[in-house]
């Protein structure tokens, strides 16, 4: 087997903002294992918040092709070798695709997950002035919505959202930015506003607050799980997991991430960071078993991959034969 990695960077539609910082475009890692006859390929996103570079991500991918001179590599030996997180994620997604193209089967099948269905993914409204954000849902007009939220001024945030778009379902992240004293109030406003679900009030590792105040809304770690030996420390503070693949390392991660977060009676959300398709694509395979499909990566690019998912609005379809993981026509 032979490894290999480029970067990619790819021009957002609109600047992209949360409540740590904003970015214009999505930069990326293409891995692709190949036998010699068939080859798999991967995305990952290197995330500032879990202390990645796109330049560390690439040393790691490229460090660990050069131990291997071309001997054989198992997604077994991917984890032992690779912390979770965007490379292990990028390699162990290749080497599923790679296993499908070799067995003439699937990854769906391979998995022992359903057969991939059309589904409705939240659409993310970016952080900004409440009325910028109202605007951004109107001319949205899309049934699930997603809002970044930023601290200061997030009362006011959700209810000129709300007032914008009555009818549609609204759910949203703090990405950590609110204060312990604040969540009271906070979560009142966001019950009255109908808001569904709140990812990540809190600083991962400060989230100890949680569990001595009703929550009136559900709350969903993003930040605070990233494999499934972190779901015992949620447990009585968080109602559901967003499981994102950059963060598990890669399908087999997730796979065991979302497993674990239903027997221990979590809400499974299946989310992503700003990436292609082909990042997109063995995170929707997890779709059937989420109450929430967070995948717009896509929809906020000004250029996706070749061959890439369809979407209808926010109902998103499964991925061509040519995008990722099916087995060769």
């Amino acid at each position: 087997m032979r490894l290999s990695a480029q970067p990619s960077s790819w021009p957002l539609r609109t600047r992209f903002t949360i409540s740590r910082g904003s970015k214009s475009a999505a930069e990326t890692i293409t891995a692709t294992i190949t036998d010699g006859a068939h080859q798999g390929r991967g995305e990952c996103v290197p995330y500032a918040r879990y202390g990645e570079t796109l330049d560390g991500v690439l040393e790691a991918i490229r460090a660990l092709a050069a131990q291997m001179e071309g001997g054989r590599l198992t997604r077994a030996d991917l984890a032992r070798r690779l912390a979770p997180g965007a490379a292990l994620n990028a390699l162990d997604c290749a080497l599923w695709e790679l296993e499908a193209r070799k067995s003439g089967q699937p990854v769906w099948k391979l998995a022992g997950l359903a057969p991939p269905q059309p589904v409705l993914t939240a659409y993310t409204i970016s952080l900004g002035a409440p009325d910028d954000m109202a605007r951004a849902a109107r001319r949205a007009a899309r049934p699930l919505l997603k809002l970044k939220l930023g601290g200061a001024g997030d009362t006011e945030r959700l209810c000129a959202v709300r007032a914008a778009v009555p009818e549609a379902r609204l759910i949203a992240d703090a990405n950590e930015a609110w204060r312990e004293d604040d969540l009271p109030a906070l979560l009142e406003v966001a019950a009255e506003t109908g808001i569904e679900l709140i990812e990540q009030p809190l600083p991962a590792g400060r989230d100890a607050a949680l569990a001595d105040i009703p929550r009136k809304v559900p709350v969903c770690a993003d930040e605070s799980v990233h494999q499934s030996a972190d779901l015992a420390a949620l447990a009585g503070r968080y109602d559901a997991v967003n499981i994102k693949l950059d963060k598990a390392g890669g399908l087999t991660g997730a796979l065991a991430l979302a497993e674990a977060a239903r027997r221990q009676g979590f809400t499974i959300m299946i989310g992503c960071m700003v990436g292609t398709s082909l990042a997109m694509a063995p995170a929707f395979l997890l779709a059937p078993l989420a109450a929430y499909v967070d995948l717009d990566g896509p929809l906020l690019l000004a250029k996706d991959r070749a061959d890439p998912f369809q979407y209808d609005g926010s109902l998103m379809h499964p991925p061509p034969p040519g995008l990722w993981g099916n087995a060769p026509r």
